[in-house]
């Protein structure tokens, strides 16, 4: 039986993360990104398992790898992965570790946990696909989506990046920040503010509220990168 089959329901998903279990001190950062993720496998990347190979497939990466139940969930219910596999989590010999492994789960583009540099990878992924002038055959650009949580925005690599991405002109670039309140200090003006001041086209979000997280991902942002901050479940 194919994980498409059954379990491929948003309302799937806590059943889904329910198969894991060792990681309870990294739940909640799982579930502050579930929502954002299921709308990005959903609603607004071009990826499937089927073309998690493709050269002009769009590209997520988890930058806030610690905690990825969430997202082995949703690849279990788009068909990336079986389901039995999600009852394996963090055992011996199972692809499933407590951060994600580009070179043993399927549609995983980096592996990540090491906060700080899954948006200086992103930006290289963006402008890469540029130079090779990867195109769909309807002419558009392929997109490499980020998640980031607030407090790893504190790194000194992530703020470099942000500030080469709108000079760059990078607008096959998103970001999402999920923004749990977790950094110390805060960013003045909020954390839109750092993004916003080098360039980038940025929005907000209620991480719950799936329609207006399509919105701010979907709207059109020419000739800068976006970024869009969503608020956790808690705040939403």
């Amino acid at each position: 039986m194919t994980t498409a089959a059954v379990f491929s329901r948003y309302a799937d998903l806590p059943a889904l993360i329910g198969l894991m279990e060792g990681d309870e001190k990294h739940s909640e950062a799982a579930h502050s990104t579930l929502d954002v993720i299921w709308t990005l496998y959903d609603r607004v990347l071009r990826v499937s398992p089927e073309t998690a190979d493709s050269p002009d497939r769009d590209r997520f990466l988890l930058s806030k790898g610690h905690g990825p139940a969430a997202y082995y969930a949703v690849l279990a219910a788009k068909g990336f992965l079986d389901v039995p596999t999600l009852r394996m989590w963090g055992t011996y010999d199972s692809p499933l570790g407590f951060h994600p492994d580009r070179t043993l789960v399927p549609g995983i583009e980096i592996g990540s946990g090491s906060l700080g540099h899954g948006l200086p990878l992103a930006l290289g992924s963006a402008l890469g696909l540029r130079a090779q002038g990867i195109r769909r055959p309807d002419g558009t650009e392929p997109r490499v989506v980020v998640l980031v949580g607030d407090g790893e925005l504190q790194e000194g690599s992530n703020h470099e990046a942000i500030a080469a991405a709108a000079r760059l002109k990078a607008d096959n670039l998103t970001t999402v920040v999920v923004d749990n309140r977790s950094a110390a200090p805060p960013w003045p003006g909020g954390v839109g503010t750092r993004f916003e001041v080098e360039g980038w086209e940025v929005r907000s979000a209620r991480g719950r509220h799936h329609d207006a997280v399509h919105r701010a991902l979907t709207d059109p942002h020419p000739g800068r990168p976006l970024a869009v901050v969503v608020t956790t479940p808690s705040e939403s």
